[in-house]
């Protein structure tokens, strides 16, 4: 009996390793880049073109990782698809919102349709592996979900600016 209560004891005090799903996530924008993103808060287009470079950035070091073969290459990617993949999902809430206050934001969506097909490359090309496979399924949901949102927006920013050209290159829609 003495026996049992010393390993529950040990089993309190001693801490559980963390789960991979438990773990910190790292910051996806240094704090420069926030910065940035957040001095654009008043430029729609500008902190549209700013997720579309950091983005791109972050494909850039994927696609540099993946000719290495070492276990910490794939946990890197795995890392940079998640944080690739959350900067999408922001990317898509930042879309979603300018978009309903009718921003003008033309100018950004054909770079970022451009970037779009390229980021749909990478993932495709990815190599399979188990290490990163999850990330890399999040990551192609998230632009093949962000591809046609593009699309639609880019298709009602042309109808609606067409419509209202006195609106063009406003950064929201004002009051009535």
């Amino acid at each position: 009996m003495l026996k049992l209560r010393w390993i529950a004891v040990l089993l309190v005090l001693c801490p559980a390793p963390l789960l991979p799903g438990q773990r910190d996530q790292t910051e996806t924008l240094t704090d420069a880049q926030q910065q940035a993103i957040a001095e654009a808060g008043i430029d729609p287009g500008a902190r549209i073109d700013l997720y579309t470079k950091y983005i791109n950035e972050r494909a850039d070091t994927i696609k540099r990782l993946i000719p290495r073969s070492e276990a910490a290459r794939d946990r890197r990617i795995d890392s940079e698809l998640q944080a690739f993949s959350s900067l999408i999902d922001e990317l898509a809430s930042n879309l979603d919102e300018y978009g309903e206050r009718k921003a003008d934001l033309r100018k950004a969506l054909k770079p970022l349709n451009e970037s779009i097909a390229r980021w749909q490359s990478l993932l495709h090309n990815l190599p399979n592996d188990p290490v990163f496979e999850i990330s890399r399924n999040d990551a192609s949901d998230a632009v093949n979900d962000l591809a046609p949102q593009v699309k639609q927006l880019t298709t009602d920013q042309e109808a609606y600016f067409k419509e209202h050209k006195d609106a063009k290159g406003q950064q929201r829609e004002e009051p009535q």
